[in-house]
């Protein structure tokens, strides 16, 4: 997959030539069930067009340029992840148009000219309820309308999963409540993220527990407090494990202020402190908790290994 970046209003086409397009529409965080059939529908035209196929996303998210969002935003697939799966998916362009407070008074018209029609798209697919151009007025239908017969246009309908639409606002949610087994579900694949093995206190280690501290990527949303059944990748290996996210309340240390992320990777014996990992969250197995003390707290451990074990053993 070729990835190209255009910014307006100076660098508006790419630098090579692509051809005639089939091109899928939106920001696509996530990448989940709802956002695969509108890049599947994409890829399936380009095909029965004998043309290549596109994505366009933006970055960064429209809500840093616009406002109105208080808190920090963090990505369920930060721009690298997404474009991981966007290549997985066989994309054969993607177009990360740099998302600005210029861009963001284009009006649709004006959108649909210089990022549309002046791309040889052929073909435009987009969700539903996908908007564009200044204060979002323009509309699918509106896409349909100013085609002129330059280019068709699918509109991909709402999925639902348990009679409600799959989004990534829901995910969010899902992830807040630490619901990683749904987010499964929603996403069609694991929850990953990607992080470093950082230097812990290394108490996992005097206890016969010892433990990973991975330092997420900058921007990437994390599920709640909690123990979790996950798969971690190291070295280009996936292995099962336990996580804990949380403050580690046990040791009561006033100096940890900061969550951490601790995986507990079975049957594993290496120091990996600086690598690059990948876990792969599967189910919340509990809370955090405080404990009376450290036999309380490993024998916790070991049910919570057994625990995860026994579900890995279910879904292999």
């Amino acid at each position: 997959m070729e990835i190209i970046h255009l910014n307006y209003p100076n660098h508006v086409k790419p630098d090579s030539e692509t051809g005639p397009i089939s091109l899928a529409l939106g920001f696509f965080d996530g990448v989940h069930k709802g956002h695969q059939r509108v890049i599947g529908e994409a890829i399936k035209q380009a095909h029965q067009k004998n043309i290549k196929s596109a994505v366009m996303t933006f970055d960064p998210h429209p809500s840093l340029v616009l406002g109105g969002r208080k808190e920090e935003v963090f990505y369920i697939t930060p721009m690298q992840q997404k474009m991981d799966i966007l290549e997985e998916m066989d994309v054969d362009y993607c177009f990360i148009v740099r998302f600005t407070s210029e861009f963001a008074k284009l009006t649709p018209q004006e959108f649909i000219e210089i990022f549309v029609k002046n791309l040889q798209v052929k073909h435009v697919t987009a969700g539903f309820d996908f908007s564009f151009g200044s204060k979002g007025k323009g509309d699918m239908a509106l896409m349909k309308l100013m085609s002129k017969g330059h280019y068709d246009v699918t509109v991909a309908e709402k999925l639902e999963e348990s009679d409600e639409k799959i989004s990534s606002t829901r995910i969010r949610e899902l992830l807040k409540q630490g619901e990683t087994g749904k987010v499964c579900q929603l996403l069609g694949r694991p929850f990953r993220v990607l992080g470093t093995v950082v230097n812990g206190d290394k108490r996992g280690r005097t206890i016969g527990f010892p433990t990973a501290n991975v330092e997420p990527e900058l921007g990437a949303i994390v599920p709640s407090r909690g123990v979790y059944a996950v798969k971690i990748q190291v070295q280009g290996q996936l292995y099962n494990g336990v996580c804990n996210i949380g403050y580690k309340p046990t040791f009561n240390d006033p100096d940890v202020k900061k969550q951490v992320i601790e995986v507990h990777i079975l049957h594993f014996d290496k120091s990996i402190y600086g690598e690059m990992v990948e876990v792969e969250w599967y189910e919340r197995i509990r809370d955090e908790q405080k404990f009376s003390g450290i036999d309380e707290l490993k024998a916790q451990i070991q049910s919570d290994k057994l625990t995860a074990e026994q579900f890995f053993a279910g879904i292999n």
